[in-house]
């Protein structure tokens, strides 16, 4: 575990169902090092046999995950800290995309940026009522660049754009359904929880080597993410470096 003020990460396996479970006390934002630590928590997973399924979440009953930190936005100052940071997101959808094992997504609130990208990178989504989407980048100067080939390969371009260009809007849980983001809605977050448990077990139990190669099949043609999302990092890096954005950021300023 990383201290609470950087966020909290924890992994477990229980009956061959791996959880990881990850918050910060600024709505689950992200902060570099626990990009890091989620990246690793993957690769790790992909190679122990002793999982065959993942489910990811994160803690509280609010929300899900709010992004990249903009405490950490605030401090970036070059473009090598830049690209750094928003490789960080780069590596996480690289690593759940080439991990061996399915990733069942636990959305149980809000999801704004990043957080959307964490969704769609995601084998199968459930959700409750409560889990609005946005993508608000462009509102603070940035775009949902790293993110976008994630994002779009699950709802569409048509629907990425109406998210990405409506930046101030939130898109509520069904209209993420309808698009393909999630799989199930649920009213209730214990509603949820039963169903993702249900899910993952019935999963866990299907011919390993069938699931790994199904999800070889599903993520045909992503090969070329490695390089695509790191060149997309270093697009979002300049910006955050742009005086539109140091001056959004500003608000933030705690």
């Amino acid at each position: 575990m990383i201290p609470e003020s950087r966020g909290s990460l924890y992994t477990h396996i229980e009956n061959t169902v791996a959880t990881i479970e990850f918050g910060h006390p600024a709505s689950n934002s992200f902060p570099s090092e626990l990009l890091v630590r989620l990246e690793k928590a993957f690769d790790e997973l992909s190679n122990d046999e002793s999982a065959h399924v993942i489910i990811l979440k994160s803690e509280g009953d609010r929300a899900f995950c709010a992004g990249a930190s903009f405490d950490e936005l605030i401090t970036i100052d070059n473009l090598k800290e830049g690209k750094k940071f928003f490789s960080g997101f780069a590596n996480v959808i690289n690593a759940m995309r080439t991990c061996k094992k399915p990733i069942i997504g636990r959305i149980q609130g809000k999801t704004v940026g990043g957080g959307v990208g964490l969704a769609a990178a995601c084998d199968y989504c459930l959700a409750s009522e409560s889990a609005s989407i946005k993508l608000s980048e462009l509102t603070i100067g940035i775009g949902p660049f790293v993110i976008e080939p994630a994002v779009s390969r699950k709802i569409g371009l048509a629907a990425f754009e109406a998210l990405a260009w409506d930046a101030s809007q939130w898109k509520n849980a069904y209209w993420a359904k309808e698009k393909g983001l999630y799989s199930r809605v649920f009213e209730t977050v214990a509603e949820l929880d039963k169903e993702v448990q249900m899910f993952a077990e019935r999963l866990a139990k299907y011919n390993p080597k069938a699931i790994q190669q199904m999800k070889e099949t599903l993520w045909k043609g992503t090969d070329h993410w490695s390089e695509l999302l790191i060149k997309r990092a270093e697009i979002s890096g300049e910006l955050v470096l742009s005086e539109f954005t140091k001056k959004a950021l500003e608000k933030f300023k705690k």
